[in-house]
């Protein structure tokens, strides 16, 4: 089955990796990518101490990429994350695969929407797949069996808050 948290609200990876933990504690196994991330988040931190059947690959760099506008490390690099989960999808080794900000990754351009939609079709049904990300298309909307939107009420980054270690990476 496809989930897909989407919005302009904050939570949507940590809903994924909620699901994540809820799947591990029934003992299966989970691998997540996250597109357009390459700074160390303390969940990578955590899981690689504490969650040996949670893998997650970095596929990304730490640097903002111009949307419509992506440089060719940008596009290398999301190239090769989806490549990674055609792979996982392949191996049969995981029963939750997720696609952890390929929604913004679609939608600046770093892959087609047609191929990820082709992907996921592909996918055996009994593979749980999670989508995260801001600017979900309709079409991944259609597709899916479950849709969560986070919308912001209130954030404090609009306070001037900056962004904080172990709340917002």
């Amino acid at each position: 089955m496809i989930q897909v948290y989407t919005g302009d609200g904050k939570g949507k990876t940590t809903a994924a990796l909620g699901q994540a933990l809820r799947a591990l504690g029934h003992g299966q196994k989970v691998f997540m990518i996250q597109f357009m991330k390459g700074r160390t988040y303390g969940e990578l931190m955590a899981c690689e101490r504490c969650l040996p059947d949670l893998t997650i690959v970095m596929s990304g760099r730490d640097e903002f990429v111009k949307k419509g506008a992506p440089e060719e490390v940008d596009l290398r690099m999301a190239r090769e994350g989806f490549e990674l989960a055609k792979k996982v999808v392949r191996e049969g080794k995981h029963q939750m695969l997720i696609l952890d900000e390929i929604n913004v990754a679609i939608d600046y351009g770093l892959l087609p929407l047609n191929e990820v939609l082709d992907f996921l079709r592909s996918c055996p049904r009994e593979l749980e797949v999670v989508c995260t990300g801001r600017y979900a298309p309709p079409e991944l909307l259609e597709i899916a069996d479950l849709v969560s939107e986070v919308r912001e009420v209130k954030h404090h980054y609009r306070q001037g808050v900056p962004m904080r270690k172990g709340i917002e990476y």
